[in-house]
């Protein structure tokens, strides 16, 4: 199983980017996958889920309106799409998932939210 995040970079106040979580070893469709950020000295912060239903759990308030998750069943990939971005968004992105955890399991959890699969993460820089 792999989980192969990408599509992070630098960007200025009020842009956007395209974050993709690439799945090999499972099919999206199997379990649930989530978008988690990180900056370092603090915690892992869960942002959104996709259910392997394609129902949606927004995890962070402070995206919502902004960050959409999507998935795309013929690439085998969840997709993080993020408008209007502000410094406070800068962080590393992962994508997590666990064949015995939902969604409204991992808004529930903190830490390492439990999950047996995890991506590397990809950087993402807001400046002001």
């Amino acid at each position: 199983v792999q989980l192969q995040a990408s599509g992070g970079g630098l960007v200025q106040f009020g842009e956007s980017l395209r974050l993709a979580c690439s799945v090999s070893g499972f099919s999206v469709n199997d379990y649930d996958i989530a978008w988690f950020r990180q900056v370092p000295g603090k915690a892992r912060e869960g942002v959104s889920c996709i259910s392997s239903g394609n129902e949606i759990t927004m995890l962070s308030d402070s995206v919502k309106g902004r960050f959409t998750i999507s998935k795309d069943n013929a690439k085998n990939t969840v997709y993080l799409q993020m408008t209007n971005l502000r410094p406070e968004d800068t962080a590393r992105y992962y994508c997590g998932a666990d064949p015995k955890t939902s969604c409204d399991q991992i808004a529930g959890r903190r830490g390492l939210f439990g999950l047996d699969y995890w991506g590397k993460g990809t950087q993402v820089t807001v400046s002001s």
